[in-house]
């Protein structure tokens, strides 16, 4: 019997059923296209106990999070001027200085740390990926290239000191167990340290049909119900909470060792609890409606695709992201209809998508192209995007979102 993976109920209930797809960073060279693909059940439940949102099939972390991962942050200008914003608000309000220990699990390329490093704040990272591992450590950065649990924790506190902020930044859905990756926090904080948690919020995935956002490396869709609740299983609470706008809604949660932390809880913690509440995120009927907008969305697309197939129009895609990937396998979208996508990381450029296997290419093949229409796959950086590639209105382009409705401008 499936299990909750935070309170072990049984009472799990339906939520999106996206059929099945491959991983949705597993992007393909030109010898693995001879090669057939793994494809893996994606279904989402949802505990009617704790309201955690999860995945049925979860595949193991290092199925997931390989050597070659291919997510690097830095590649977003908004996601860097959102690190910058973070670090300049919390050296102010934790007092961080050139005493203080920061520790960032998830650290990835150093996209953060480097600015931690510059304020001349000591700090380590803990990230699991050999390619962005040695990203960050090119850049200075020490790095405990592990997944973080209590072992992992214990052992990077003993190594470097405790820390007086641990950040996590969208790596609380990445964890298959939740309690012992709060375990490692734990591990990692001093008495009275605190830690950051960012991460995609669930009324944002619910209310704005934000589907694609589901894929085989998130094991959990978050709310402050469901974060409390885990979070209180390892004698940690949150005191404080912050709705931001990253990843098309996120919240940023603040929390402390139960017992000896020292910050009052916020108003804005009650507060939110209370919102998801009148909201519906506590009760079953919230979730349904999903599945159906998701199918709505998939149709839009394939009719626009064919559409502009059979007019003559050319249309291609920029951002080879997870979320692009969820999008496209489930309207089964293939090279006949979307000839290429762009994207800026060198680390994607000369392989192809996993699944629909659209080749992936450098900007330039645009300006050769010359597309109708260019199709924004990561929409949550939509803005950035459009003013990137505004040459493209140069011939009459245009450009089209699928989510959370197609939209062209």
């Amino acid at each position: 019997m499936v299990r909750c993976l935070n309170c072990e109920a049984a009472s799990l209930s339906p939520f999106i059923d996206l059929g099945s797809a491959p991983l949705s960073n597993g992007y393909l060279t030109e010898s693995s296209l001879a090669v057939a693909e793994s494809w893996h059940p994606l279904r989402v439940v949802v505990c009617s106990q704790c309201w955690l949102a999860q995945t049925v099939t979860p595949l193991s972390s290092t199925d997931i999070f390989t050597t070659d991962y291919a997510y690097f942050s830095s590649t977003s200008a908004s996601w860097l001027r959102h690190s910058e914003r973070f670090v300049a608000d919390a050296t102010t309000r934790f007092n961080l200085d050139e005493s203080s220990m920061v520790i960032e699990v998830a650290a990835n390329d150093g996209y953060l740390l480097q600015i931690i490093r510059e304020r001349e704040i000591p700090c380590v990272g803990i990230e699991p990926t050999t390619s962005t591992a040695n990203a960050a450590r090119a850049r200075g950065i020490p790095i405990v290239e592990e997944f973080l649990g209590r072992a992992t924790g214990e052992q990077t506190a003993q190594a470097y000191g405790a820390a007086d902020l641990v950040v996590g930044n969208n790596v609380l859905a990445h964890v298959p167990d939740i309690h012992d990756f709060v375990a490692g926090i734990r591990a990692l904080l001093k008495p009275n340290g605190v830690v950051s948690l960012e991460f995609p919020w669930v009324t944002a995935l619910v209310d704005g049909s934000q589907f694609d956002t589901i894929y085989h490396e998130h094991y959990s869709y978050l709310s402050l119900h469901s974060v409390a609740s885990i979070l209180g299983c390892g004698d940690m609470v949150v005191f404080d909470v912050e709705e931001i706008p990253t990843h098309g809604g996120s919240l940023r949660v603040f929390a402390q060792h139960e017992a000896t932390g020292a910050f009052e809880i916020s108003a804005a913690v009650p507060r939110l609890m209370q919102f998801e509440r009148d909201h519906g995120v506590t009760t079953l009927d919230y979730y349904e409606t999903l599945q159906d907008r998701a199918e709505q969305i998939k149709n839009g697309l394939l009719s626009f695709l064919l559409q502009c197939k059979e007019s003559g129009a050319y249309v291609a895609a920029y951002g080879a992201a997870a979320k692009g990937n969820t999008l496209l396998n489930f309207a089964g979208v293939r090279p006949d209809l979307l000839p290429f996508v762009v994207d800026r990381s060198s680390s994607k450029i000369g392989k192809w998508m996993p699944g629909s296997r659209i080749p992936i290419l450098k900007e330039d093949a645009i300006r050769c192209a010359r597309p109708d229409f260019m199709l924004i796959l990561p929409w949550n950086i939509a803005d950035e995007v459009t003013e990137q590639l505004s040459y493209v209105r140069n011939w009459g382009g245009r450009f089209v979102q699928a989510v959370p409705g197609l939209e062209t401008w």
